[in-house]
Parts: C-alpha cells; structure tokens; sequence
C-alpha cells in the first residue's frame, strides 16, 4: 500500500476521527483532517455553505484526488442542529467529495453511523431526510422536541444514514465507479461527545441497559479506527452498502438471530 495514499476525515479534531486520523497518519497515510475547528479545513457541516466549504477546500488541498474519505462528524443534541450534521452533513461530504475519489486508487468511503440506528426511529425524520428535504427533516425534528420525544432526534439521523448507504452503495456513482461505501455501526464509545453520559451513574446505568455491549464493555475510539482504516483500504475490495456493528453485541442481543 503506497504511503502517499491521501484521506480526508470529517470529525477529525476530538473522538473517533481524531483516533482515526491519528492512526492513518502513525500507518504513513496523508490525512487531511476537517472539523469546525482546530484541522486543516475548519468548516461547520450542519450549514450548506459549510458542506460546499469543505469540498472546495479538500479540491484545492488534494488537485482534486482523494483515495478514501471517512465521515466521522456528528453531534447528539436534542435539535434539529443532529439532523443537519449527522444526515445532511454526512451526506454532503461523501456526494460533495466523490468526484474526487472517482480520480484515486483503489478509492474508499465509509461513515459512521451507530447503533442506536435500530431503535425506535421517527418515520417523519428520516422520510423527510432521505427525501433530501432538510428543511422538512428539521421541522419534523423540531415536532418530536415538542411532543417530548428528543430522545428520538439522533438515532433517527443515524438509521436514516444507515439507510442512504444501503440505497446508494450498488448505484452506477458507486459500486460501478469501483468505490465501495459502507457505515460502521458503534454502540457506546468513550469520546467528548458522550462524557455527559457515562460521568452520571444513573444516566449511565440507562445507556447500558438500552445499549447493551457483552464483549468489553464501552468501547475506546481508538478501537474502533483499525475497522474504518479497513474499510477504506485497498484490501477491502467487495465489502460495501454494509452497516458494519462494531457494538460490543448490542445488535446481537437486541436484535437476536432473525436479523443477519
């Protein structure tokens, strides 16, 4: 595997991006790191001019070749703020850069989705979402806040990601340009998104007892980076259109054996 080889990932500064972008680099990759603040292209994605940001500076940084692409951002608030970051945002990275894959090697995309995707989700929030209707998909968000169902807001974003992977994987853009796409599917990670979470024992004890993870517990980022360095490598040649658990087996054990 040749050490030019060039990355860009999304959510580079704190959590599983910054874990995955540190390990690229250790490997002798090239990584270009974006993020709202603190990496080489600070752009905020929950914004379309922030999402056109970040393509035309990740053209100018690479001449317009990129060979794997790594969308880690998102956020897990109680607003419309998740939906823009994890959907539209994460979407917007990898049609925006495509392009630029289309001219590398063995070119790569993956995002992060999680686990909290097969969970109830809010149909209103993710039709609207894969509809490509963000203003809708804000408002229905804003909906679920209101009847007191915010809880719903960020896995609804993560199965709708889940979902535009399965629709677009084998299209002519994708699989027929030669690039594979898949998500990857954490449960519970230790990051400063979820520090809130697992420093309160009875907040933590309820995440637990709706994500539950059997082998290790609560998972470090940096063990979930070698499976996003996988999927965007050259040796991953057939794996795509798949949502990955890297979970600790919540899936198996909410979801049981009916779900493979």
């Amino acid at each position: 595997m040749p050490s030019t080889r060039t990355y860009l990932v999304t959510g580079a500064a704190s959590g599983i991006g910054e874990a995955t972008a540190e390990r690229l680099r250790a490997e002798g990759r090239t990584v270009i790191g974006a993020d709202l603040a603190g990496a080489d292209i600070c752009a905020d994605l929950a914004t379309p001019e922030g999402r056109r940001e970040l393509v035309a500076r990740a053209r100018e940084l690479t001449g317009g070749r990129l060979d794997a692409v790594i969308a880690c951002a998102g956020v897990a608030h109680f607003d419309p703020l998740t939906v823009k970051v994890n959907y539209f945002g994460a979407v917007a990275t990898l049609e925006g850069l495509r392009p630029l894959l289309a001219e590398g090697a063995d070119p790569r995309a993956v995002v992060v989705s999680s686990a909290t995707a097969i969970h109830p989700h809010d149909p209103a929030i993710v039709d609207a979402a894969l509809a490509g209707d963000e203003s809708a998909a804000a408002t229905a968000a804003s909906a679920a806040l209101e009847r007191g169902e915010g809880h719903l807001i960020y896995g609804s974003s993560k199965h709708a990601v889940a979902r535009w992977v399965r629709r677009t994987a084998a299209t002519a853009d994708w699989a027929g340009a030669g690039i594979p796409l898949n998500a990857v599917a954490p449960a519970l990670v230790v990051t400063p998104m979820t520090e809130g979470v697992l420093g309160d024992a009875k907040t933590r004890r309820l995440m637990d007892a709706v994500l539950p993870m059997p082998l290790h517990g609560h998972a470090a980022a940096g063990q979930i980076a070698p499976l996003l360095a996988f999927l965007t490598s050259p040796e991953n040649t057939h794996v795509t259109g798949q949502i990955v658990f890297a979970d600790g087996g919540t899936d198996a054990v909410l979801r049981g054996e009916g779900a493979w």
